[in-house]
């Protein structure tokens, strides 16, 4: 489960102190309400057309994002922008966290295709966990001048070709964002049960 968030890093005066702190607080009110998901919650469609966390051989007109039995159906177009479970948003943050870290501060060998999702909700939360934390635990080793490396991240040629502290920026937009859609959903879900 999550650690308790580091309430001390409010009273600290460095940019990368309130970027760590945007993402710890921000991960402690998502992972706050993902311990309760339920399967039932995970797999939810707020549509029939809703994106979502298949078995490899039901993936339909997708691709399919994922490494092992279970796999996202992802979109040709990058601006989808039709409805999609919180199995979906779950599997986007999990391969988003596990391939920053993996082409930062891990051996770049493997990218978003090559991550293990998971069809049950207590799974697919513990691996994004694990990835959040791990990320977490990576950008607060640096210093504070290792933020501004142009290039410390060779995710793709956007990461590789700005400062660090953008990248970190840009994946705790990408965890309010999603997370928040996460959190709307489990509020629909239970308006419509």
């Amino acid at each position: 489960m999550s650690e308790a968030f580091d309430w001390d890093i409010l009273h600290r005066p460095s940019a990368m102190a309130m970027v760590r702190g945007q993402l710890g607080f921000s991960w402690m009110v998502l992972s706050g309400r993902l311990a309760r998901l339920t399967d039932e919650q995970y797999f939810w469609r707020p549509s029939s057309e809703a994106l979502t966390v298949v078995r490899r051989h039901y993936a339909g007109q997708f691709r399919s994002l994922g490494s092992g039995e279970w796999v996202a159906q992802w979109p040709d177009e990058p601006d989808h922008r039709g409805p999609r479970t919180i199995a979906w948003l779950i599997a986007h943050l999990t391969e988003t966290f596990f391939e920053r870290w993996e082409w930062t501060f891990g051996p770049s060998r493997q990218g978003r295709a090559d991550i293990t999702l998971h069809g049950n909700a207590q799974d697919a939360v513990a691996w994004l966990t694990y990835w959040v934390e791990t990320w977490q635990q990576a950008i607060a080793a640096l210093d504070e001048d290792e933020v501004m490396t142009v290039g410390l991240s060779q995710a793709n040629e956007l990461d590789a070709s700005e400062p660090f502290g953008h990248v970190v920026l840009r994946l705790n937009r990408e965890l309010i964002h999603h997370g928040s859609e996460i959190m709307t959903l489990q509020d629909l879900y239970a308006e419509a049960a």
